[in-house]
């Protein structure tokens, strides 16, 4: 058994090889990088995947520092690989980390991005002392180091710094750049979104548009935000999501570098466990586990499983976009929580303004931040998709509870469910009326009413998932149920519940009756009785506008 300490949230390379940390080898990603048609690499991944950490392996191979780096790299991929000799300490590289750059306004902002540049200078203040700069250039560096810069001036400060370092060692520069989105995140949060995508749109293309000064530059972040918003004019752009097969291996953990972790700890029994909870992301076809979660609960070792990853988000912008203002909740976010797959166009590059108007976006900035994966490409824009694992279906329950809390006294709620699950129908009924109060209005019953009272009552039911399999809209004997709720306990009793809207000419018990026939005629019991459930509620409900009738069987 290893008892190498494991790197929780350590993401310089320099200090994990040199204290013995465990690692697993990622380096022949440098390999890749170096022999990549494209000058400029943009490698966009879930948070948490590793992202920094690459990047600080790329410095310390790169960077010419005077000292030798070489024994990080011993016994690693990399070594075995003629770059090594070729390209190991030779350049000199330039490293900005944006992840910090969050703040309320532009100004603040603003002079968190002045901050960065200017961390950035300081570390090549040798430059002032030697007769490498020329006057004018020393005032500029001299500015930088004062945080005077203008903001113009910004826009020019990667080129400059990246020409006065290439004259200086006599070689191109490797230009470094972390979580590059962070700001525009913010941004688009706080309300200073033209301001940030302004700013960083002059601030990476003065840097490497067209630099000659350039041998390699590599960008992280969690989007690819549209070419149009950020990179404009970059030909020399290569960029690698999720969706594609280059680079796929080396964010996250593969399956048998998981398999490998679990067993260096004394861990293989719980590999099933683990899958269940922290797999299921699909980089290109391959399968990849959530490195963040593997790592906490190998650390950890605890009696269940835990939602790590999802513990350290910010989940506010998901929140808005899946079930805020103007948003009702989606019926495919039911499905989606009951393991079904959704068919949706995914864009890979995201315009953020468009995310609260373009009806689908939504769908593709859940498959890139790490709450959905790809089942299958359908064709050239449309892809199967599925929520990863059970660390992730935690949030979207979360999130459904969350737009119930605003709406709902979760008391009226609670109550109901455990109403269904002691088969009291009748408070079933009772506290399903005050809920509909609560949570609806008739412009909400506009449309498709059906659809809305289904998806209420599947968001009710996320209370109840950890004592029934909740399905919805599958076949069974000879057509839909509208819910099935299968007992987890094969003892306890099963429930279907069909919903009928009332007709101008029917009455209520007409509508009852229809319900109840089809729960009947269509054997809707089958799929509940073949597993073995003997004791089966069926619930109709009519409805009209926020009047509602139950019966049961």
């Amino acid at each position: 058994m290893s008892t190498k300490k494991l790197p929780i949230g350590l993401s310089d390379f320099k200090k994990l090889i040199e204290e013995d940390y465990y690692y697993i080898d990622k380096t022949k990603y440098i390999k890749d990088i170096i022999e990549s048609s494209s000058e400029i690499l943009l490698l966009p991944r879930p948070r948490r995947f590793g992202k920094t950490l690459n990047l600080s392996m790329l410095k310390y191979f790169f960077e010419n520092t005077g000292k030798n780096c070489k024994s990080l790299f011993k016994g690693l991929e990399i070594e075995k690989h003629e770059e090594f000799e070729l390209h190991q300490g030779k350049y000199p590289v330039i490293f900005l980390t944006f992840k910090d750059v969050k703040h309320l306004n532009w100004e603040h902002c603003l002079s968190s991005l002045k901050y960065v540049i200017y961390d950035e200078f300081t570390k090549h203040r040798y430059l002032m002392e030697g007769d490498s700069l020329f006057p004018d250039e020393k005032i500029f560096f001299q500015k930088a180091l004062e945080r005077s810069l203008s903001q113009d001036e910004c826009h020019n400060a990667l080129k400059y710094l990246s020409k006065c370092l290439s004259r200086y060692y006599n070689m191109p520069v490797v230009i470094l750049i972390d979580e590059y989105d962070t700001p525009i995140h913010a941004g688009y949060a706080k309300g200073y979104y033209e301001e940030i995508i302004s700013f960083m749109r002059n601030f990476l293309s003065g840097g490497l548009k067209d630099n000659t000064y350039l041998f390699k530059g590599v960008l992280t972040g969690i989007l690819r935000v549209a070419k149009e918003s950020v990179f404009s004019g970059l030909n020399n752009l290569g960029v690698y999501t999720l969706l594609d097969k280059e680079f796929n291996t080396f964010f996250g953990f593969t399956e048998s570098e998981t398999a490998g972790v679990l067993k260096d700890y004394d861990l293989s029994n719980r590999f099933n466990e683990v899958s269940s909870w922290y797999n299921g992301y699909n980089f290109g076809g391959e399968i990849i586990y959530n490195p963040w979660s593997i790592l906490q609960f190998t650390h950890r070792n605890p009696d269940f499983p835990a939602p790590y990853w999802v513990n350290t988000a910010d989940t506010g912008m998901i929140d808005r976009l899946a079930t805020g203002e103007g948003r009702e909740l989606k019926e495919e976010i039911g499905q989606l929580l009951e393991g079904n797959t959704i068919i949706k166009p995914v864009y890979d590059s995201i315009v953020m303004k468009d995310l609260e108007t373009g009806e689908n976006m939504i769908w593709s900035f859940l498959l890139f931040s790490g709450y959905l994966k790809t089942v299958k490409n359908m064709d050239f824009e449309t892809w199967e998709l599925k929520v990863p694992n059970e660390e992730v279906r935690y949030i979207y329950r979360n999130m459904i509870r969350v737009w119930f809390d605003r709406k709902v006294r979760s008391a009226s709620l609670e109550e109901m469910t455990k109403a269904l699950q002691k088969g009291d129908i009748k408070l079933f009924e009772i506290m399903l009326r005050k809920v509909v109060i609560q949570v609806m209005s008739y412009h909400d019953l506009a449309g498709e009413p059906e659809k809305i009272y289904h998806a209420l009552v599947l968001g009710m039911l996320v209370w109840m998932s950890f004592t029934y399999e909740i399905r919805s809209n599958r076949e069974s004997g000879y057509g839909r149920y509208d819910i099935m709720m299968k007992p987890k306990d094969l003892k306890k009793h099963g429930i279907i519940i069909e919903f009928k809207m009332i007709d101008e000419e029917k009455t209520p018990e007409q509508t009852l009756k229809k319900a109840m026939d089809q729960i009947e005629n269509k054997k809707y019991a089958a799929e509940l009785q073949a597993a073995g459930v003997k004791d089966i509620i069926k619930i109709a409900v009519a409805f009209k506008g926020k009047e509602l009738w139950v019966e049961h069987k």
